[in-house]
């Protein structure tokens, strides 16, 4: 009887932790002791002042009447965000008295931080495709992660929030709406767009060439309305600071490339070289991977025939693979940037067949290399090789083109 009992205890705990219906239980509970967690880190640990009182100084500028991109700037240099930066942080500087009270932006961030848990469990429930224990590394292993949210106030943490909650509207097939927070977060910083290719893809696949249009349309409408202002005083000026693609980044702050020589970083061919790469890599995921039509041709003109194509894995799947192989080839990784796709990476591991103990080990080296302060030619390394681990892990799947196979089965037997 007793034995019993202790077997029933046992098998409820350990599904528990590894049963994917179960992930919003442990996530609740994660979120509590995350609240936990915030509070006494922001009561106990010094802020570091990076970048906070540069975006002030930059929205500052607006606020007292400048409009031109060209002239605006702060402690760091000129302003480099497109113009949803501008209106967000026009907010956080009126509700922490005009930037100065630090404590009341560090709880927003700590807000701005739950949220964006809650949206990426979200995710993580309606894929289940990740047993309810990885979200413990989610959430407890990054000292990387809590530092830039509520120890550094970076703008990288908000652009991420406006994506996840895209993502969400998608999984619930509210693409005019998701399309138009997505826009909002590359109004916030750029990187965002590393996971348009994967969306373009997802649009086509389920509207076809003619009805994505309007889509792209709002993406783009929404990035216009907010830069009326500043492109009715300086167009040129806006575009080439708020989309300043060629600027250079400095050696002294990657975290990927300390290996090389900084001449060599800041080579113009090795950049290109590196841009080629992203694009050859997409090209081949986007066809040989993320592509569920049978050509190009289908997935232009063919609106989806059965909802069984889009379902959420791969909406999720397609979006955190696409902006995967944008940070792979990145020019420069720095450090505030392991916010990009530190959510993503638990959902990327267990979806390939790497074996668990290596999934966990390839975390742990990724954020020993985010970690790594200054960085060193060793952790640059050790981080390209876990990326390389897990992109060939996603090349390897077999399950979606499996699955593609049987949804044409399965459309064939409707018709």
């Amino acid at each position: 009887m007793a034995i019993s009992l202790i077997r029933r205890i046992f098998q409820a705990r350990t599904q528990l932790f590894f049963d994917s219906q179960f992930i919003w239980l442990i996530g609740l509970a994660l979120i509590v002791a995350e609240l936990v967690l915030n509070v006494w880190v922001i009561q106990n640990i010094k802020y570091t002042e990076i970048d906070w009182e540069a975006y002030m100084q930059e929205v500052e500028g607006v606020i007292n009447g400048t409009y031109d991109y060209m002239q605006l700037k702060g402690g760091t240099g000129p302003l480099v965000y497109p113009a949803g930066f501008v209106y967000v942080f026009i907010g956080f500087y009126y509700a922490t008295d005009h930037g100065r009270n630090i404590k009341v932006a560090q709880y927003i961030f700590a807000a701005v931080y739950i949220i964006n848990l809650l949206l990426v469990f979200r995710i993580y429930q309606r894929t289940k495709k990740v047993p309810p224990y990885v979200l413990f590394f989610m959430c407890c292993a990054s000292y990387r992660i809590h530092s830039i949210y509520i120890l550094r106030l970076f703008n990288d943490p908000v652009a991420m929030l406006f994506l996840y909650l895209s993502i969400n509207l998608f999984l619930d097939h509210h693409w005019t709406v998701g399309c138009f927070f997505f826009s909002i977060g590359v109004s916030i910083k750029m990187n965002i767009l590393l996971f348009a290719p994967g969306l373009l893809l997802l649009l086509l696949t389920e509207y076809g060439f003619l009805r994505t249009i309007p889509k792209l349309l709002v993406c783009a409408a929404v990035q216009v309305i907010l830069a009326v202002p500043f492109l009715q005083v300086n167009p040129v000026g806006y575009i080439l600071r708020s989309f300043e693609l060629s600027r250079q980044f400095f050696f002294k702050w990657t975290v990927n490339w300390r290996f090389l020589s900084e001449e060599l970083f800041l080579n113009r061919n090795f950049q290109l070289a590196l841009l080629v790469c992203h694009l050859t890599a997409l090209i081949i995921f986007g066809l040989y991977r993320w592509n569920r039509r049978k050509n190009i041709i289908e997935l232009l003109v063919k609106p989806v025939e059965t909802k069984t194509i889009i379902d959420d894995s791969y909406i999720v799947t397609t979006m955190f693979s696409s902006n995967f192989l944008g940070m792979m080839f990145s020019r420069s990784l720095h450090y505030q940037f392991y916010v990009w796709y530190f959510h993503t990476l638990h959902y990327l591991l267990w979806i390939t067949s790497i074996p668990v103990i290596l999934k966990i080990l390839i975390l742990g080296l990724i954020e020993l290399s985010w970690n790594t302060y200054p960085s060193t030619d060793a952790s640059s390394i050790i981080l390209h090789i876990c990326h390389l681990i897990i992109s060939t892990g996603l090349w390897l799947r077999t399950s979606e083109r499996k699955h593609l196979h049987t949804d044409d089965a399965n459309i064939k037997k409707e018709i």
